[in-house]
């Protein structure tokens, strides 16, 4: 900074409020400090930052998969707030693995990231607490936080899938299979749940033959949707837990002959360009990440007290596979 100074011919303050956009300084003067600048190649040191206002300007995401379509838009929603308020994003993947998980989250916040975003993969999260009581802000998203009180942004899994199966059963659908991912995921259970409370709204029981939750790995639910739509008395029709599901089952689909209904949770690519369209329930992940995202940066802001739960709302798309009558 002394080397930018004098090459620009002004004082320590001036180039720091040149480098830090701060007011006070006029057109000119902040030119001959930008071109001083440009040509020592001077870059501000953040670490000497950090030590003096207490903050990283930086943020934690933990996600479940980067490569999931689901946390593309919610990444970038993310990226987006923290952006808007001045801070970088950090993120990374738990591959559905608590141990990894914990490691990434405190990795984050040994790299003193001001808040976390975490999607959970495991059901204990106490050891956050420590942290949290250090001052990170911590808000957990699309799934809640396991033995601890925290703030939780996530969509009515329970809701929409509830909406989804009511709606194959009233084109006429009594034998409805589910498949879902693995049942400790709290979004997994939640739509089972919902599976279940449509049918038992219908007097329809459901056979155990029916569900079917485990990993999402395209050979299990290839198994999976093979066996419902085999034997005596098939299944007329599907619910797809998740956009990974719904993929696979599309594809067990296209090999038979016998139309079978569709409703996948999560929406995908293309799914209007399909024979038939794909119907949906929809989650909206960027309004997820933003709204988590606004909530981590209030925190921060000091504009919140009691942690909260918000439940954002799911859309039934109609674009035809939910549609098709039973076959018999």
């Amino acid at each position: 900074m002394k080397d930018v100074a004098a090459r620009a011919g002004v004082g320590l303050k001036t180039v720091s409020r040149v480098v830090n956009g701060e007011p006070g300084v006029t057109p000119d003067t902040e030119r001959r400090v930008q071109e001083a600048i440009d040509a020592l190649g001077f870059r501000r040191n953040d670490s000497a930052r950090v030590l003096r206002k207490g903050r990283t300007a930086s943020i934690g995401l933990v996600l479940e998969d980067l490569a999931d379509p689901f946390y593309g838009p919610l990444s970038r929603a993310v990226e987006e707030v923290a952006r808007a308020h001045g801070a970088l994003l950090i993120n990374g993947s738990s591959a559905e693995d608590p141990d990894r998980e914990q490691e990434l989250a405190l990795a984050l916040c040994a790299r003193r990231v001001d808040g976390l975003l975490v999607i959970p993969a495991g059901d204990d999260h106490r050891y956050l607490e420590p942290e949290i009581r250090a001052g990170v802000a911590t808000v957990f998203v699309d799934r809640p936080a396991g033995k601890i009180d925290a703030d939780v942004v996530l969509s009515d899994s329970y809701g929409g899938a509830r909406d989804g199966v009511t709606h194959l059963i009233a084109h006429g659908h009594r034998r409805i299979g589910f498949i879902g991912d693995m049942p400790r995921i709290h979004t997994a259970a939640e739509r089972l749940r919902g599976y279940r409370a449509a049918m038992e709204d219908s007097g329809i029981a459901v056979e155990e033959a029916w569900t079917s939750l485990g990993v999402t790995d395209p050979e299990r639910v290839r198994r999976a949707a093979e066996e419902m739509l085999s034997g005596a008395d098939p299944v007329t029709a599907i619910f797809a837990g998740n956009n990974r599901v719904t993929v696979t089952v599309i594809r067990v689909l296209a090999e038979r002959s016998r139309p079978v209904a569709l409703v996948g949770f999560d929406d995908i690519e293309l799914a209007e360009l399909l024979h038939p369209g794909l119907t949906v329930v929809a989650q909206d992940s960027a309004l997820l990440g933003r709204t988590a995202a606004e909530r981590l940066f209030r925190q921060l802001d000091g504009t919140l007290l009691a942690p909260e739960r918000i439940e954002l709302p799911t859309r039934l798309i109609t674009r035809g596979s939910g549609e098709l009558p039973p076959a018999d």
